[in-house]
């Protein structure tokens, strides 16, 4: 009987810890990631327009709104890309994407998987392109989002997550629109997060 009521304290004692845990996490979720950016490369311009892949810094805010739904917003610095034309490059641009998700995080044991979909705006500026050949300075599109939050010590996550953007351009050359470029990017990121 005295094993009994000691199994029975104990279990009370870690699931009093557990849910005090949980109470102690707040709703802030920041988290500072390394993306690697690989772009679709999508053209109908017949220009065969290219731009690179390349490592990024990210950095996002997550509002739990409660313990399964949050929104994120995702940022970066403006980043400079280089255009290419069937291999060669013709110019360069630089983009900021700022991208805001609603999340649906599930419940799991020892880890916290999450998907996401939402709105991306890109800014195009500092564009360099040959004289007469312009592109349109803004993009909308949607974001899908997949990812997990990895606990590895209080209130602090490693985190995977990869994002679907859709990004794209109308081109034109001498005022007549010659198709669309689409980056729409693959974006594969890894960073810890912070929740408070």
């Amino acid at each position: 009987m005295k094993k009994q009521v000691m199994a029975v304290a104990a279990l009370c004692a870690l699931m009093s810890g557990a849910a005090f845990a949980q109470q102690a996490e707040g709703p802030w979720l920041v988290r500072a990631r390394a993306v690697n950016l690989q772009a679709s490369n999508g053209d109908t311009t017949g220009l065969g327009l290219s731009t690179n892949n390349k490592w990024l810094p990210e950095v996002d805010f997550t509002y739990f709104i409660n313990k399964n739904i949050a929104a994120e917003l995702i940022l970066t610095v403006p980043q400079s890309q280089t255009l290419y034309s069937k291999g060669t490059a013709i110019g360069s641009f630089k983009h900021l994407p700022p991208t805001l998700t609603l999340q649906y995080h599930f419940d799991a044991n020892g880890f916290k998987p999450y998907v996401g979909a939402g709105i991306n705006y890109t800014r195009l500026s500092d564009i360099n392109l040959p004289a007469g050949v312009s592109v349109d300075s803004n993009s909308f599109g949607p974001a899908l989002q997949v990812g997990v939050d990895i606990p590895v010590g209080k209130n602090l996550y490693v985190n995977f997550d990869v994002k679907k953007v859709y990004i794209r351009t109308d081109v034109s050359a001498a005022g007549s629109k010659l198709g669309t470029f689409k980056v729409d990017p693959l974006l594969v990121g890894v960073g810890l997060g912070w929740r408070f």
